[in-house]
């Protein structure tokens, strides 16, 4: 049996690509600057990467799943071919006040949730004592420490940070590659 490793999990919109409100259209579709080189340094240091995703648009109607994973699909084209991949992407269509029937429900996968982390942990050998979540909003922040992640990172997108993300937070990065930074250097203190 392979050895446990550890991961980053990373929010989606507004941490890997601009976040436009709901994004799911491919001409919407914006990598942030300084993901790609940060994915591949954590790669390298030999960190699983993992993409956690709320997508209530779905639950919402205002898109389907098959317009979310045409962009997920799209992203992940882009990222591969700057040589950066994933493990793993994973997505919570639920909302419990969703337009949607089928989505319209509480579930344990929607950050703050840490469903979506655990499933991963589950799914693939990832140590969550040893991983980091990168998000920027304080439910991302309150997955990580539901799932009992090593540390929180939260990103300023230029919104207001509120004294729960602020709390929530090991380090607040002021864009990715100061996430990676930070992460790699806490990483390889131990």
């Amino acid at each position: 049996m392979s050895s446990l490793k550890p991961a980053v999990f990373l929010d989606r919109d507004g941490v890997i690509n601009r976040d436009t409100g709901y994004t799911h259209k491919l001409d919407e579709l914006e990598i942030l600057a300084g993901v790609a080189d940060g994915c591949r340094q954590l790669i390298a240091a030999g960190l699983e990467l993992v993409i956690v995703t709320n997508q209530s648009g779905i639950a919402r109607g205002l898109y389907n799943e098959q317009d979310y994973q045409r962009f997920s699909d799209e992203l992940l084209n882009q990222l591969s071919s700057q040589k950066v991949h994933f493990l793993a992407v994973y997505f919570c269509p639920h909302h419990k006040e969703g337009e949607m029937l089928p989505y319209r429900q509480v579930c344990d996968c929607r950050k703050p949730g840490p469903g979506m982390l655990f499933r991963a942990a589950n799914e693939h050998p990832i140590d969550l004592s040893r991983s980091y979540i990168v998000g920027d909003r304080a439910s991302d922040l309150e997955a990580g420490q539901n799932a009992g992640l090593k540390a929180n990172v939260l990103i300023e997108t230029g919104k207001a940070i509120t004294p729960e993300g602020q709390n929530k937070a090991d380090y607040v990065a002021a864009n990715f590659i100061t996430a990676t930074e930070w992460i790699l250097t806490d990483f390889n203190s131990h």
